[in-house]
This record gives structure tokens, C-alpha cells and sequence, in this order.
């Protein structure tokens, strides 16, 4: 038996590492690969795998992970600074291209009313990670064509919280749908109101204590075990495990330990979400796309346009150029993810037949493989209608500088930065540092800088500036190597002691390398020279000269 569920493994992993960097070389994206290879390997394909339930309860994890990063990202202030178009252009399109999707689908396809009721809406949904790399691959993410589609994608995201609660409730018989969907709306308010006090009044102080240990693996395992402990304790009051996780996500959100968080999580939700999207390509039924193709095409051609109707116009109404309208229309009329989570809950639950639940499947799929190409046109409809103009006008908030370590230089740095009214983002690994820094009011966030997910997760992607003042020599050097291996082209400034690690760390992609040694010398020096008598221009001369001439030290690599 164990050799067994090893030979599945290895066999999932090879159609992972064979399929998916395929589909992202052609700009098709990872969620598309993972489906393709589960299709592939699947009883409708290779037939190389076939327990599919027990890989299908697994993977269930997956996206129990994906709701907790979901919940972490939306933050209310992230939501309430686009609240305008988060809250009126996402609460529109999500209403009304549900309400179209279903009247469609009850009335020409004869789809039973209660799988309407939640097929409509989860049909509206786009793919929010699908659309993200594709507009940081356009460079087009702080456009008015950029912000409109990222608002309408974090409301659409909200929306799966009510979705998921409406899931259980849609399949009891005793209720009438009006009341299904208000108790959804009422225990989403009352459930979030839970999650406040508990974050609050226990998981905080949890979390700090853990912090004080200074163990990285039970961090790890006390991070797996928020998520999945409240996803348990959530799936047996009655909702579902993904709710639970979203609720977790929302615990974190405004913590200090959020980044280091994310950053143990991610290995963990990468792994298991490919696994859920190959489990649901395993499912697809391709008989269904060989006997009908036109009908597959045709079906997946009206969701399409049925989106793109229904967005042009919402996207126009909010002070959209006719272009920017028409291009946020057509990169966000796929169906994504969240539907594919919604509709394989629907359909354990018994909500959706498995024939409704093989076409919902397969439109979902082939609406995300034809997306590279509807956002090849919008990118054009957006250069066309120029973007750079748009651009001009909606200046983009100034990213904020991030310390990488906080003690005493870097908290010299963060009350420099605060004088000069410049934003930063500060990481320790010092939990008692990060409390009391925070109780002064300061940005400083728990986290293991050598982790680039850490500082991933604290904007050193979108920082135009980020300075590294740790102590720890082998800790530094391994910070910035990694900080100029995936951000190439950003401006590192470094903390050094010696000549010669001050030489590694410009070789190893440093912009900027300061010895604190050498300053605190040519201070105390500029001090002695002025006691000696020495003129004012003299010591600066000769202070200005050493200075210059240890640089080009530091320089010579």
C-alpha cells in the first residue's frame, strides 16, 4: 500500500514538473498546467492514476491554504483605501453578472434552481491569480486599467466568503432560498465579529510566546496549525474547512508575525494547491469535450461575453476611457479558481450533479487557457488608448523603504526616515523588539530576513530602496545575495564592520556598503583633530580624504 501511494506521488510530481513550467513558458500560467497535468494522468487520460478520492481529500488542504493567503491579503485598510471601486465596481459586477449567468442558466439550461443560485455568482468570479501575473508581466498594475481590475478581484474575493457559507445551506430542504441566503450574510457578520475578539484577546499572545522561543520549527508548525485548526474547528460547527481557513487568514492580517506567517505557509499552499487543481483536472471528463465540441466552445464563448457585457459597461461608469473599459472587460471575463473550489464543494455536498458538475469543469478550463489571449488585446487597447497619460494622473503611492533588522542601527534609520516623512517597512527576528516597537507606534514586523519570502511579503518587491543593517555577518551577506538575485534591479544599502566583509558584501550585489567602525573612527578622529587645534578645513580635508580612499577599498572587487 505504501509503495502505492509513493508511485502516485512520484507520478504527480513529474507531471507537475513536466507540464506546469511548459504552460508558464507560454504565458498560459501554473493554475492551467496543474489542470492540464491532472487531465493528463487522470482515468480520462493516461490512466496512470486513479484513486482519485483520497487525492481529491488531500488536495483539500490546498485550498484551505489558498483561503488563508486570501484572508491575510485582504486587510480592511488595503479595502478601504479602493473602496470606491472595490466596494461600488466589484459589488456591481459580481451581482449583476451573476444574476445574468443564472437567469441564463435556469432558462436555457435547465439548471435546477438552488445550483443556480450559487453557479451564477461563482461563474462571475475571475481568476484573481491568473489576472495578477498577467498584469505585473504587462507592467500595467498601478494603471487606472490596472486598479480597476485589481478593486473588482478584492471584492470578488470577499465574495467567496458568503459563497462558501452558502454552500451547506443551499442543500437543506427545509429552508426557503431567501432565507438560505440571508443566514449566509448573517453568520458571515457574526463569524466575523468572532474572529476580532479572538484575535484580540488569544492568538496575538500565542503567537509572540512562540516568537520568544526562538525555534523555527514549532513557529512553522504553530503557523500549519492555525490554519488548520480553525478550518477543523469551523468544518464542525457546521461551514466548511476553506472558510475556516479564510478566517485564519483574517486572525493574521493585522498582526506583526503576518510575513514570517506567509512565508512558512507558502512552501506548504504552492505544493497542495497544485495538487487540488490536478485533482480536479483528473476529474474532467474529456468525453464531454471529444462528443460536443462546438457546444463546449459555444458555452464557454457566452460566459465570455456575458462577463465582458456586464463589466465594459460598470468599468465605463466609473471614469474609465472607452479602451481601459473594453480592457478590463476582457481580462477579467474568464472564470477562476474560487469556482472550481465552490463547485467542488457543491458537488460533495450533492448540490450539483456530476454531469452539471463535468461541464461547469470544463468551462472554467477553457475559459483560462483562452485568457493569455484576451489579455494580449486588452494590453494592446491599453497601449493604444495610452496608458502612460493615465499613469501621470493617478500617481501611485511612494512604496515604503524596508529595513531589513531593527536594533540599534536600524532603529537610528527608522527615526531618521519618520523625521523626513519617508514611509518604511521594518523586519526583526527579535519578537520583545518588535512588541515594543510596536506599542511606539513603529512598522515593525516579526520575521526571518534571510527568508526571501519574508521580505517578499514585506514589499522589498515593490521598495525602491531597502537597507540591511543586521548584525550578523553570514546572516547579511546571505540576505543581500538573495535580495539581488530576485530584485535585480533594486538600490541595497548594507551595514558592514570590516574592510573585508564590507569587500564580500559589494561582491555580493550590495549598492552601498557603510563600516560602522570607520565612521565611529572618523568621528572620534574629527573630535581629537579639533582638540588638537587642527583648522576646520584641514580636518575636513584630511577626514575627507580617508574617507574616500577606504570606499575605493570597499570598491575594489
Amino acid at each position: 500500500m505504501t509503495s502505492t501511494y509513493l508511485v502516485d506521488t512520484i507520478i504527480l510530481l513529474i507531471a507537475a514538473v513536466l507540464t506546469v513550467p511548459f504552460f508558464q513558458a507560454i504565458k498560459v500560467g501554473a493554475v492551467p498546467g496543474f489542470l492540464i497535468a491532472g487531465v493528463i494522468i487522470g482515468p480520462y487520460g493516461l490512466g496512470l492514476i486513479n484513486n482519485i478520492t483520497e487525492i481529491g481529500n488531500l488536495a483539500e488542504i490546498g485550498v484551505v491554504f489558498l483561503l488563508f493567503v486570501v484572508g491575510i491579503e485582504l486587510k480592511p485598510s488595503r479595502l478601504w483605501q479602493m473602496r470606491r471601486l472595490v466596494f461600488g465596481a466589484g459589488i456591481l459586477q459580481v451581482v449583476l453578472t451573476g444574476l445574468l449567468i443564472g437567469i441564463v442558466a435556469y432558462n436555457v439550461f435547465d439548471v435546477p434552481l438552488r445550483a443556480t443560485i450559487l453557479v451564477g455568482p461563482a461563474l462571475a468570479l475571475s481568476s484573481t491569480a491568473f489576472v495578477l501575473q498577467l498584469l505585473c508581466e504587462q507592467k500595467l498594475l498601478v494603471s487606472a486599467y490596472g486598479r480597476t481590475s485589481i478593486s473588482i478581484l478584492l471584492l470578488q474575493d470577499l465574495a467567496v466568503v458568503p459563497l462558501l457559507a452558502l454552500v451547506p445551506l443551499l442543500t437543506m430542504p427545509e429552508l426557503s432560498i431567501g432565507e438560505d441566503i440571508g443566514l449566509a450574510l448573517a453568520e458571515s457578520v457574526l463569524i466575523l465579529v468572532f474572529v476580532i475578539l479572538l484575535s484580540r484577546y488569544l492568538l496575538h499572545p500565542i503567537l509572540h510566546r512562540v516568537a520568544l522561543s526562538g525555534n523555527p520549527e514549532t513557529f512553522t508548525a504553530s503557523a500549519i496549525l492555525i490554519v488548520l485548526g480553525t478550518a477543523f474547528v469551523t468544518e464542525h460547527a457546521g461551514f466548511s474547512m476553506a472558510m475556516g481557513a479564510f478566517l485564519a487568514g483574517l486572525l493574521i492580517s493585522d498582526s506583526s508575525y503576518k510575513h514570517q506567517v506567509m512565508a512558512e505557509i507558502q512552501p506548504f499552499r504552492g505544493l497542495l494547491l497544485g495538487l487540488f487543481f490536478m485533482s480536479m483536472g483528473m476529474t474532467l471528463n474529456l468525453d464531454l469535450l471529444l462528443d460536443s465540441p462546438l457546444a463546449s466552445f459555444g458555452v464557454v464563448s457566452l460566459l465570455i461575453i456575458a462577463k465582458a457585457a456586464v463589466l465594459f459597461p460598470i468599468a465605463y461608469l466609473f471614469k474609465l476611457k472607452l479602451k481601459n473599459s473594453l480592457a478590463v472587460a476582457l481580462v477579467l471575463a474568464q472564470s477562476g479558481e474560487f469556482a472550481l473550489v465552490l463547485f467542488s464543494l457543491a458537488y460533495r455536498s450533492n448540490l450539483l450533479t456530476e454531469a452539471l458538475f463535468q461541464q461547469l469543469l470544463l468551462v472554467v478550463l477553457l475559459s483560462m487557457l483562452v485568457t493569455p489571449v484576451l489579455a494580449d488585446i486588452a494590453q494592446r487597447l491599453v497601449k493604444a488608448q495610452g496608458s502612460s497619460k493615465t499613469k501621470s494622473v493617478e500617481k501611485p503611492v511612494a512604496a515604503p523603504i524596508v529595513l531589513a533588522g531593527f536594533g540599534r542601527v536600524g532603529r537610528r534609520i527608522g527615526e531618521i526616515l519618520s523625521i523626513a516623512d519617508k514611509p518604511y517597512v521594518a523586519l526583526d527576528s527579535d519578537a520583545t523588539i518588535v512588541e515594543e516597537e510596536r506599542i511606539n507606534g513603529h512598522p515593525v514586523f516579526f520575521g526571518d530576513v534571510t527568508k526571501p519570502e519574508v521580505l517578499k511579503g514585506a514589499g522589498a518587491g515593490d521598495a525602491q530602496t531597502i537597507i540591511v543593517t543586521l548584525n550578523d555577518t553570514d546572516a547579511a551577506e546571505q540576505v543581500v545575495s538573495s535580495l539581488r538575485k530576485n530584485h535585480p534591479d533594486k538600490t541595497i544599502y548594507v551595514r558592514g564592520h570590516n574592510l573585508n566583509q564590507c569587500r564580500e558584501l559589494r561582491k555580493r550585489g550590495a549598492s552601498g556598503v557603510v563600516s560602522e567602525n570607520v565612521e565611529a573612527s572618523l568621528e572620534l578622529a574629527r573630535m581629537a583633530l579639533m582638540t588638537a587645534g587642527v583648522n576646520e578645513k584641514d580636518r575636513e580635508n584630511i577626514l575627507g580624504e580617508f574617507r574616500h580612499t577606504y570606499r575605493a577599498q570597499i570598491d575594489e572587487i
